[in-house]
């Protein structure tokens, strides 16, 4: 990580975090203290675990909350949230970290979301008798801890799993771990709170007008170079493009393929500073914060992501009730996957796939609107896994 650090700017964050961790910890948590602590690797970890911590600040306000985060993405985002006492690195898995972390943080309660599985960490809190739950976790028999030469150790040390699917209860009572429950994904519970109290956004409102509008959210080059010249011929659709990473050479290269077909654009923060004409064909949206209102506004939504690490918050927009799109790297979320088995989700692979998918949908407004229903209805009818979560843990 050190060695790391001298070339990467992301490496570089965490060596400078975590000596910050233990100066927050014993600045801030007395012996006295009830911690309840909730560890996410980055952000989409932490709207899974969002939803027990802001039940938990409302009902059980004796709990001090503390949030780790391993990755900047997650913290450099999130270090300000209110939802929290405190918000810092976690240290390295390492005996003296994990000592020093434990004796300053003395945890009551650990939430490990999703897929984080540190052993010195389990293995030191499980010996001091800290309960340790994991939340909205998926497993799958090609992880480490199913293969031969694997080890169940790390996993050993939980009072209890949350599961989000019937096949990770399976694996783990094949291989002796039994407090498994299965409940679903808590991002779902948060999404439908985000779609409650979505914002109104006049400059969006505006800007589609009466058109038919699709919604780009967290999108990547792979996904523009085959949507963008799709809707080149689609000219009585608006386009909104929301980038997952904004920057000024993404932006360029987004405006240089509108150009290349003839679109033009407009970005969001010069149209809130009234500096720039409605008058375009696509919106760029430069700016964070405004996705989860955006999607509200959408016919269709492409989420972005499926030609590079993985897809991103499909639940975000299919929440909204409308037909969501996504690339073929999709197989280890399970919204995914489901959603694509009710009809409310479609995959692409490349321009030919695309324009079939969305012609389809385009020219059967029932299709359309069928789609959305199907969309919308999984959303609605998966939810709760976050009260099944909170009564077993906190009450």
């Amino acid at each position: 990580m050190l060695l790391a650090a001298l070339v990467s700017k992301k490496a570089r964050k965490i060596v400078e975090g975590i000596p910050q961790t233990f100066r927050i910890l014993k600045a801030e948590i007395k012996p006295e203290d009830k911690i309840a602590w909730f560890h996410a690797a980055s952000l989409g970890e932490f709207e899974q675990g969002r939803p027990l911590m802001e039940r938990l600040r409302k009902e059980h306000p004796e709990y001090k909350i503390l949030l780790t985060f391993f990755s900047p993405s997650g913290y450099e985002v999130r270090k300000n949230y209110s939802g929290a006492d405190l918000v810092c690195y976690l240290p390295l898995d390492t005996p003296g970290n994990v000592h020093s972390f434990m004796r300053l943080a003395h945890p009551d309660i650990a939430v490990f979301i999703k897929y984080e599985f540190w052993l010195n960490y389990l293995t030191l809190a499980h010996k001091r008798g800290v309960k340790l739950y994991s939340v909205s976790s998926i497993f799958r028999p090609n992880q480490y801890f199913f293969q031969w030469y694997g080890s169940m150790k790390a996993l050993r040390q939980f009072d209890h799993f949350f599961v989000q699917n019937e096949e990770s209860k399976r694996l783990l009572n094949e291989h002796g771990v039994d407090c498994v429950t299965v409940v679903g994904d808590t991002r779902l519970d948060r999404v439908i709170d985000i779609r409650n109290a979505a914002q109104d956004l006049p400059v969006v409102e505006r800007f589609v007008g009466d058109s038919p509008c699709v919604i780009a959210g967290s999108s990547w080059g792979p996904d523009e170079e085959i949507y963008i010249p799709y809707f080149a011929n689609r000219r009585d659709w608006k386009i909104i493009i929301a980038p997952h990473v904004i920057s000024e050479v993404h932006l360029k290269s987004i405006g240089k393929l509108l150009d290349a077909h003839g679109l033009t654009s407009v970005l969001y923060t010069d149209l809130e500073a009234g500096n720039a004409s409605y008058d375009a064909d696509v919106l760029i949206v430069n700016c964070f914060g405004k996705l989860s209102s955006i999607y509200r506004y959408g016919k269709v939504a492409i989420v972005g992501g499926g030609f590079g690490v993985g897809i991103h918050n499909v639940p975000e927009a299919a929440v909204y009730g409308i037909p969501v799109l996504f690339g073929p790297n999709n197989r280890k979320f399970q919204e995914a996957q489901e959603l694509k088995a009710c009809g409310g989700a479609f995959e692409y692979s490349d321009s030919a796939t695309f324009a079939s998918v969305m012609d389809k949908l385009i020219t059967d407004p029932e299709q359309m609107a069928k789609a959305g229903a199907a969309a919308g209805a999984y959303i609605n009818g998966n939810a709760g896994a976050t009260a099944q979560c909170f009564s077993a843990i906190f009450d």
